[in-house]
């Protein structure tokens, strides 16, 4: 295993962790309590220290929690209409526009997780969700490209998925909803197109 795809999986299992926090906060926020850190970490099973490098404060993990639960909105279309399988250009047209849509409609939300993780104010290091979300629907190509190729793809696409691409077409380009939903598309279509078109030549 090379040293990219270490730190790869390295990745994926702290996206992990981080996610079996989240459930286990959900789980008891949703029976009325206000839990700690610490009775979070030992209702998922995970050692107190762990869950202390990932959330510092009960109310930063909680914000994640709810976020979490919106993101979990998220699936990934495999099949058209008819049920044949759907082109991997497709299936990632389909997930960039469902993560803009979700972006967009708690935009104000996640506009406020943006701004505590950029401060330095909050310990809280971002989620990986994008980087699941988009190996899942790029799957396909994992035979047909070399891994390293892969990885890089999947890197630059969670440009393309996250709030801070709202940020910058709507606040710095001064796009409305529809034209930084358009430029977002086109910018996933043309990366993935620029990498089949590499694999061919």
């Amino acid at each position: 295993m090379s040293s990219q795809e270490k730190s790869f999986e390295r990745i994926n299992q702290k996206r992990r962790t981080r996610a079996e926090l989240l459930r286990a906060a959900r789980e008891l926020t949703e029976k009325g309590g206000s839990p700690s850190v610490a009775e979070v970490a030992d209702h998922a099973g995970i050692s107190r220290a762990t869950a202390y490098r990932y959330f510092s404060t009960p109310d930063e993990m909680i914000r994640e929690a709810v976020l979490d639960a919106v993101a979990n909105s998220i699936r990934l279309e495999d099949a058209g209409p008819d049920t044949t399988p759907m082109p991997v250009d497709q299936r990632l047209q389909a997930l960039v526009g469902r993560v803009f849509a979700m972006l967009r409609d708690n935009e104000t939300t996640f506009r406020a997780f943006l701004a505590g993780t950029v401060t330095g104010r909050s310990q809280v290091k971002r989620g990986a969700r994008r980087l699941g979300w988009l190996s899942e629907a790029l799957d396909p190509l994992r035979a047909e490209i070399p891994a390293a190729d892969f990885q890089r793809l999947v890197y630059g696409l969670s440009l393309m998925t996250g709030i801070e691409t709202l940020v910058v077409l709507k606040d710095v380009c001064s796009l409305d909803d529809a034209e930084a939903e358009e430029v977002t598309l086109w910018a996933a279509r043309t990366l993935l197109a620029g990498v089949l078109s590499a694999r061919s030549e």
